[in-house]
């Protein structure tokens, strides 16, 4: 019969100290590491592999998804308001002060020279208007109206001096000319006529055609 052995025991015990501190630490070790892998095991991760044709037709699927829920979205209704034409020979300076770059001085000048011509025949002789940047002109222009039909006319044939020499186009000389070629004449049938005979040019006929009638 086969007897057990205290050999190791006493071989164990036969340890100093600090040996055996070392090995029970080193053993408290082991069974950590075994207990922590023990607890979390290994996991495996799974790689799908896609075609690439089935990706794109993922992809434009989604795609395709995204522009019918956009189509889906009820559209705002935006009502706009047009920008309101202002009658440059009927308004007055508040409407004028109304428009971007008009102040109240600039109103007080084009309500003056339109005055003065006795209206606007067209928008492009507010250009003529003192001080008025040609900026300012390019931003209301579009939104200021002028009918040649509201001008105030002079009858060429009855007028005086003063009277022609009102429209600020015309200068002293040219009203001098017209009242002595209208004396020797005796009517002025029209604008052509005077260009004809060199008593204006035919820019200056030009400008001044709104205002003129050639009635006895």
């Amino acid at each position: 019969m086969k007897h057990f052995s205290f050999e190791p025991l006493k071989e164990w015990f036969g340890y100093t100290r600090r040996e055996r501190r070392s090995s029970f630490i080193l053993l408290m070790l082991i069974a950590a590491v075994a207990g922590i892998r023990f607890i979390i095991p290994n996991r495996k991760m799974s790689v799908e592999i896609i075609p690439l044709d089935n990706f794109t037709m993922s992809a434009d699927s989604s795609r395709a998804k995204n522009v019918i829920a956009l189509d889906q979205v009820p559209q705002m209704q935006r009502s706009y308001r047009p920008e309101k034409v202002i009658n440059l020979n009927k308004c007055d300076s508040a409407a004028l002060e109304s428009l971007p770059g008009l102040g109240p001085v600039l109103s007080a000048r084009i309500i003056k020279y339109r005055n003065l011509l006795g209206g606007f025949a067209d928008i492009s002789q507010l250009k003529e208007v003192y001080g008025l940047p040609e900026e300012t002109y390019d931003l209301i222009s579009a939104r200021l109206k002028a009918d040649p039909a509201d001008v105030r006319k002079i009858n060429i044939n009855t007028a005086d001096f003063k009277q022609l020499l009102r429209l600020p186009y015309f200068d002293r000389y040219e009203v001098a000319s017209i009242l002595k070629y209208r004396e020797l004449q005796g009517r002025i049938l029209s604008g052509e006529e005077l260009v004809g005979n060199g008593i204006l040019t035919a820019e200056k006929i030009e400008k001044v055609k709104w205002y003129l009638e050639f009635e006895e």
